[in-house]
């Protein structure tokens, strides 16, 4: 140990009392008997000195310094405090005494210096506390002292087995008990854990549906412990309606009204199950629908099931359709994961009408069979309004695509292509959010993904534009084959809801049905959310560039929200 010399010196100055009206105690001391350099402190009365020298004492004494005191000297009105370290004491023989064997086997053994088997002892207690003993004893008895050498036995009391009891929810939340006993795999009948305890609140206050209003409480009866959680469900439920005003492209001068629903029903029976609807009009002859719901711990194990339906009507041009089945699981309270299988199917409208050419369109009928996998990281510190932290996701599938021959074209367009072939693609999303101060925060997010075969149409390619992707264009405007966008936000809080916003977006995508094949749109902007008791709005004004698209104000993209929270 490195030895401290401490000099307190305290003396009182008749003059200094009289200019300052107060009495000034300055102590003085030094990290080494051999240091030169002095730390200076100044108190007011002699009440912060004891406190001072107290705690010094006890810091020297759990060294091993058992006989260490404070001497003093009087030199005329200045008091002198000289530590006397004494002897080092140190720990010659620890015996087991009544201590389990596993104890030595997860832990090892105690370190004979003064402090190690006092730490060891804590570690000891903590692991019992964690395998169903919350009420285990362990202390060193039989002490025996000879000249500095210490020698004791221990001796360990477990006390009750403890288990847990079924857990219970207070303050009126509608989260079903066994849905919770899933979350915070706190089950009856396992060994009581202070560990999991602590883990289960930690992963209830990042639930998207409930949070916990206080600590939890614990009841111990019939050797066994009930936990007791107050909750308060957030206000997840989602109805969120989006107006677009954009430039008619088929009558000059007027304008194209375009539109949103989005419906999100959560926790729906207390049991964490979701259902969504999102319905959007990108123009007058397009439109899209998807629908998702998801089960959670199905049959009472850690599987989550969920399905898919999205439809797309792409002008007179195309259909497409979608159906997904997923299964996931949580590995930690941060990361989820999930295994999925797809099957996708695009068909021409008006076959008819595109072939003067003589050449296959651009779309086509296909059929697409795919089986992925996915991921999602998660360190943000709010599911609903995060200011800090991190989300990573990502998915990655891969199957077998079916070219189908078209009754509408003639045969011999479908020369040379191959009916059937393999494909993948892969897409990731990397958020970040800053928060600065109180008053200011950032938002950066990274997006991409990419489609690979060897025969790739239109209509099956990613739909990337909006004001979910690159604000500033229409509502899934472009067409990729592999893209990446990146957007840049700085908000100005003005309530702990709302704030104004300043953005950029940057985006690359591919598409080798346009000329050039590689676009760099980017888009730039301001607006504001406003959070209100009935919901939140959203305004939102961006001016796009792109190679379909010149930078004007004409072409200005003005985006009206409201989501509605309940």
């Amino acid at each position: 140990m490195k030895s401290l010399f401490l000099t307190v010196v305290s003396w009182l100055t008749f003059s200094q009392a009289i200019c300052l009206g107060q009495q000034i105690i300055r102590v003085e001391w030094t990290e080494s008997p051999t240091s030169e350099i002095k730390k200076i402190r100044e108190f007011g009365t002699f009440t912060e000195v004891g406190k001072l020298t107290d705690s010094v004492s006890l810091i020297f004494k759990s060294e091993g310094y058992l006989e260490g005191y404070f001497r003093e000297k009087n030199f005329n009105d200045t008091l002198r405090l000289t530590w006397d370290f004494g002897q080092l004491f140190r720990w010659e023989n620890i015996k087991p005494g009544s201590v389990p064997e596993e104890f030595f086997a997860s832990l090892g053994k105690p370190m004979l210096s003064y402090k190690a088997p006092y730490q060891w002892i804590d570690r000891v207690l903590s692991y019992a506390e964690d395998t169903g003993y919350p009420f285990a004893e362990l202390k060193i008895d039989s002490l025996t002292i000879r000249n500095n050498l210490i020698s004791g036995v221990l001796e360990y009391n477990s006390g009750p087995r403890i288990t847990w009891d079924s857990l219970e929810i207070a303050g009126g939340s509608k989260t079903d008990k066994r849905y919770l006993q899933q979350v915070t795999g706190l089950i009856p009948g396992q060994p009581f854990s202070q560990k999991d305890l602590a883990k289960a609140t930690q992963t209830i206050r990042k639930s998207p549906y409930f949070t916990v209003v206080e600590s939890p409480e614990l009841a111990f009866q019939m050797r066994q412990a009930k936990p007791i959680f107050m909750l308060q469900d957030r206000r997840v439920n989602v109805f969120d309606g989006v107006i677009g005003l954009l430039p008619n492209e088929n009558e000059l001068g007027k304008v194209l009204i375009t539109g949103e629903v989005d419906l999100q029903l959560y926790h729906l029976g207390g049991k964490g199950r979701d259902f969504s609807l999102n319905w959007q009009r990108l123009n007058i002859q397009s439109q899209s629908l998807e629908i998702k719901a998801k089960e959670s711990f199905v049959f009472h194990t850690p599987l989550d099931v969920g399905v898919g339906f999205s439809l797309l009507k792409q002008d007179s041009s195309f259909v497409n359709r979608m159906f997904e089945l997923d299964f996931g699981f949580r590995i930690s309270d941060k990361t989820y994961l999930n295994f999925f299988t797809k099957r996708q199917a695009g068909d021409l409208i008006s076959p008819e009408d595109i072939i003067p050419d003589q050449a296959l369109p651009a779309s086509i009928d296909y059929r697409w069979n795919q089986y992925g996998i996915g991921m999602d990281w998660n360190t943000l510190d709010s599911p609903v309004s995060p200011r800090r932290g991190s989300r990573i996701q990502g998915r990655f599938s891969l199957g077998n695509k079916q070219i189908l021959q078209n009754t509408g074209l003639p045969e011999e367009l479908y020369d040379g292509l191959e009916e059937s072939s393999a494909q993948y693609q892969g897409w990731f999303s990397g958020e970040k959010h800053l928060f600065v101060k109180p008053t200011w925060g950032m938002w950066f997010r990274a997006v991409g993904g990419f489609l690979q075969n060897q025969n790739l149409f239109l209509n099956e390619l990613y739909r990337v534009g909006g004001l979910k992707s690159l604000r500033g264009f229409n509502e899934k405007n472009f067409f990729a084959k592999s893209f990446g966008y990146l957007n840049l936000e700085q908000r100005l809080f003005f309530d702990q809801n709302s704030f104004l916003i300043v953005f950029a977006d940057l985006g690359i995508i591919e598409n080798p049905y346009n000329s050039p094949k590689i676009d760099r749109p980017f888009s730039f902007g301001t607006g504001i959310n406003l959070d209100t008791d009935g919901g939140l709005f959203s305004f939102v004004l961006a001016i796009g560039k792109s190679d379909i698209q010149a930078l004007s104000f004409s072409y200005s993209r003005i985006h009206f929200g409201y989501l509605a929270r309940f």
